[in-house]
């Protein structure tokens, strides 16, 4: 088949996925202005953000994990223009998003006495327990947000959600300056600061999508008039089974990275620092992945939901083409900046801190090189998810996940990440093994189903 045959979606995937990218990118970008900013304070301070983030990132893992359910129901509902059915999945979605998020905040605050029991270096644990203490309740509005986010999306309206996301960036890099460094009058909180900005924005930014999306005539009637304890057993149970799975897939793929902080934690309050530097920057290329992985489910949802598999498979294929085109140039990108990039996160000029950030800055830079080796893996790999969520299938995806990140990948870091061998470059490579091991399992799986879904259609 012509090449043109696929190139000829990049407009249509570039319009739904770049709001997406936007919107995560805004995300990782105040995470990356955060620790900019709590790198000022010093090397334990990064440390103890990347700490306490490392809880959060398991919680929101489930949480943003769990919500992408909604996403498919949405777009196949869309699709075959029943607003019922979209309706009630909305809903039903809404309101498990809102237990979840309550539930997950109840288990990171009573999770924090695990960090003593981890080995960290207590200065860091100490300055992360009132951090996590406030970021945690943040995950309420948060996975609230993400309910009305992936209906959004589902109806293709994938702009309003990057708006309120860009509002919540701007609100929460503002607080964070008033409120870490004490400025015009605020108090001077230092990274507790930093959590009271997280927390404060994330609750605007759900009013205000909500407010976007009561709005416009697409979306009104379903986010008003909502009867939210009216509820169906079989579609809680249909959002449920869709959502689990989702959740375990994206806890599998974050817990690993977190499981690095960790491993990395045990090297060091250097190692550890370093570790979020490349952690923080591989991320933000990682958002443009995720935003086609959005385009991914609701394009493969509405063929689905079209019956037009053949379309379907094509569709896909240009989504991923784009995904590794991408995922090239970033690779590049780290290479040939690996030792200039992780700079920005220190202040050289700091003498008492000078040897400790040299240090900081050397391991990270080696860090880079690992992150842009699996740029195309990590692009794949959540590219392929992202269809196959279209598809709605979900366990054998999540049992794959699995098995690449704590079958392989995990067991690779844990041997090659001591000390006495490869130390924080050891960590990634286990990153590394994972992320392929996961592209090419997901990809194999995409394209069975969709094989056998077109002989069916022909038949």
């Amino acid at each position: 088949m012509q090449l043109k045959n696929y190139t000829k979606e990049f407009k249509y995937n570039w319009k739904l996925a770049s709001p997406v990218m936007l919107g995560m990118l805004g995300h990782t970008f105040v995470s990356f202005v955060d620790n900019i900013m709590v790198g000022q304070l010093g090397t334990a301070e990064l440390a103890a953000v990347s700490l306490g983030n490392s809880f959060m990132f398991i919680a929101m893992s489930l949480g943003i994990g769990f919500s992408t359910a909604i996403t498919p129901l949405i777009a196949e509902a869309d699709a075959a223009k029943d607003f019922i059915e979209g309706k009630t999945s909305f809903k039903h979605g809404l309101f498990l998003c809102t237990v979840l998020g309550v539930l997950l905040f109840l288990m990171v605050f009573f999770a924090k006495p695990l960090m003593y029991l981890m080995k960290q270096p207590v200065e860091v644990v100490e300055l992360a327990i009132p951090y996590l203490d406030l970021v945690a309740f943040s995950l309420i509005p948060l996975i609230v947000f993400q309910g009305f986010k992936q209906f959004g999306d589902g109806l293709s309206m994938t702009k309003y959600p990057m708006y309120s996301t860009l509002l919540g960036n701007i609100i929460n890099v503002v607080l964070n300056y008033l409120l870490i460094f004490g400025k015009f009058g605020f108090p001077e909180l230092g990274i507790v600061g930093a959590a009271y900005g997280t927390l404060v924005a994330r609750i605007i930014m759900v009013w205000h999508l909500w407010f976007l999306l009561k709005g416009k005539e697409k979306s009104k009637a379903f986010v008003t008039n909502i009867r939210f304890f009216v509820l169906d057993k079989s579609m809680l149970n249909k959002i449920i089974n869709l959502g689990a799975p989702s959740a375990m897939q994206m806890f599998f793929e974050v817990a690993i990275f977190t499981a690095a902080i960790w491993l990395s934690g045990l090297l060091g309050k250097n190692p550890q620092a370093a570790n979020q530097i490349a952690l923080n920057l591989s991320s933000m290329t990682f958002m443009v992945a995720m935003g086609l992985s959005v385009a991914s489910m609701i394009r493969v949802g509405n063929q689905k939901g079209l019956k037009a598999y053949y379309e379907l498979r094509r569709i896909a294929f240009s989504l991923f083409l784009m995904g590794a085109m991408f995922a090239i140039g970033f690779a590049l990108l780290f290479f040939v900046f690996h030792n200039q990039l992780p700079k920005l996160y220190v202040d050289f000029n700091d003498a008492k801190n000078f040897i400790d950030n040299t240090e900081v800055v050397d391991i990270a830079s080696k860090l880079l090189i690992a992150a842009a080796i699996f740029q195309i893996s990590d692009s794949i790999q959540v590219l392929v998810l992202g269809a196959l969520r279209g598809l709605q299938d979900v366990k054998i995806p999540t049992i794959i996940t699995f098995i690449s990140y704590w079958l392989v990948g995990f067991p690779v870091s844990w041997f090659f990440g001591k000390e006495d061998a490869f130390g924080s470059f050891g960590i990634w490579l286990g990153l590394l093994a994972g992320l392929t091991t996961a592209a090419i399992l997901l990809y194999i799986r995409f394209n069975y189903l969709t094989k056998k879904l077109m002989k069916a259609e022909s038949a």
